[in-house]
């Protein structure tokens, strides 16, 4: 009966298992089926015979010789013939054996191919996806990162209107030039806004750093997913291709071409370890704008409530200064009276002490007069007594007008030095009045410190 050869698919004639595939016949010695053949002409020894003929001798064989080569050759043809339908079994049993192996390799190898393909497709939207994700966290941390620079740009302005308030209160005069609350809470100011500043600077520096570090583990991930872009397209290239595609030829020895740079465990390991980097940098990026958040809020708050503080002594500073200048004034007021009536007191003492003159004059006439009396009627009578007694009285009354008259000048000149004295001190008062209410109340008006206006309040929405 005919058997049916099917026909194998290609093996190349190097791998290692062929010889396993192909069965073998009984006797591996093919000589032993050709030694009657070879011993064909030892086997029958012809004789010599003369030809009468020719006169010649030649070599003859017997019949019997003839008889069994003949019955040789019919044996070596079975023999033959049965080896040649054994080893067509064998054939055919190899063909369909290396065929149905071929078969199962190429459809393992093409499964494996489908499953490389899905665990690369797999890995390789982890990888867009977290590369999606930190592309968006670069994106958050770099707003933040301008947030925070343009809130230690705005410090700038508040921290020179206090060091322009702390240098204004310098140029006070005098008894006001005090270390007062005010001077204390801007000095406090200043200290804050740069302790805030130092604080932003340094989460910038870090804000800097991290944005480095999220766009190196982002370029790793995007590099590998990239590559496993291209090895997804060519496994499954090499998936879809069949024994009829087009583009197939032999590249004898490539299978002894190993140019391997991984194993599957440190292949899944190394996205593994991009996916992880990756996830720590967003983890720490996250937890840095939630520094800088809580920085500029804490900043912000303690730098309003300074500023409230500087803005509450400074107003009740100039209330203060301005109830001492109000008091200076009216005793000013009372002091500008008071020298007016005294002025008037010395001019009426003058005056008296001038009225004085004419009844000295006359009483010390009447003595001088009576002195050229003669004889007994220079008498010390009454009237020489009176007249004595009355010029010592006017005298005594002079001595006493212009002692009060040095006490009234004395207190004139002690008057206008207390007027000058408290119109310096109002002078002085104006001059604070000026810088705390004008100057530096009037600075700080365009200080906008308030938190709930502030930038803080404009950041983008964070999600931890």
């Amino acid at each position: 009966m005919y058997s049916p050869v099917h026909r194998a698919r290609s093996v190349t004639p190097m791998s290692s298992d062929i010889k396993n595939l192909i069965p073998t016949i009984a006797d591996h010695n093919v000589s032993n089926h050709m030694s009657h053949s070879q011993s064909f002409s030892g086997g029958f020894n012809p004789k010599n015979y003369y030809n009468s003929a020719s006169g010649r001798m030649y070599s003859r064989y017997s019949p019997g010789d003839w008889e069994n080569s003949n019955k040789s050759n019919f044996n070596l043809s079975e023999r033959e013939r049965s080896f040649a339908e054994r080893l067509r079994g064998d054939v055919w049993r190899a063909v369909k054996s290396t065929d149905t192996r071929t078969r199962n390799r190429q459809s393992s190898n093409t499964k494996r191919l489908g499953n490389r393909v899905y665990d690369i497709t797999f890995w390789k939207g982890e990888l867009t996806t977290e590369c999606r994700l930190m592309d968006t966290e670069i994106d958050n941390l770099k707003e933040h990162k301008r947030v925070l620079e343009k809130a230690l740009s705005d410090t700038k302005g508040p921290l020179q209107t206090a060091e322009e308030c702390l240098l204004q209160r310098e140029k006070r005069q005098g008894i006001d030039n005090v270390v007062d609350d005010v001077e204390k809470h801007l000095s406090k100011e200043v200290d804050i806004i740069k302790r805030c500043q130092d604080k932003m600077k340094r989460l910038v520096e870090k804000s800097y750093i991290q944005l480095k570090m999220d766009r190196a583990a982002q370029h790793a991930c995007d590099k590998d997913a990239k590559d496993k872009h291209h090895a997804q397209g060519l496994d499954d290239r090499m998936h879809q291709l069949r024994n009829s595609s087009n583009g197939l030829g032999f590249h004898p020895g490539i299978e002894n071409v190993d140019n391997t740079l991984s194993i599957p465990e440190s292949w899944i390991r190394f996205t593994q370890e991009n996916i992880a980097r990756s996830q720590k940098e967003r983890e720490l990026s996250e937890r840095l704008r939630g520094e800088i958040d809580a920085l500029l809020r804490a900043c912000a708050n303690e730098m309003w409530s300074n500023y409230n503080s500087v803005n509450n002594a400074l107003n009740s500073r100039v209330q203060q200064t301005q109830d001492a200048k109000n008091k200076l004034q009216g005793h000013l007021a009372r002091t500008a009276n008071e020298i007016h009536d005294m002025e008037k007191a010395i001019g009426l003492l003058k005056k008296a002490i001038h009225d004085k003159e004419l009844p000295m004059k006359l009483a010390q006439t009447r003595l001088e007069e009576r002195t050229h009396r003669i004889n007994v009627e220079i008498c010390n009578d009454p009237v020489m007594k009176g007249l004595q007694k009355e010029v010592h009285e006017i005298r005594e009354s002079v001595r006493y007008l212009k002692d009060k008259l040095r006490s009234a000048e004395s207190a004139l000149s002690r008057l206008m030095k207390t007027k000058a004295t408290l119109e310096h001190d109002i002078s002085v008062k104006e001059n604070s009045l000026m810088i705390d209410s004008k100057y530096c109340l009037g600075m700080r008006k365009n200080m906008p410190m308030d938190p709930k206006i502030g930038p803080i309040f404009n950041m983008p929405s964070m999600a931890y």
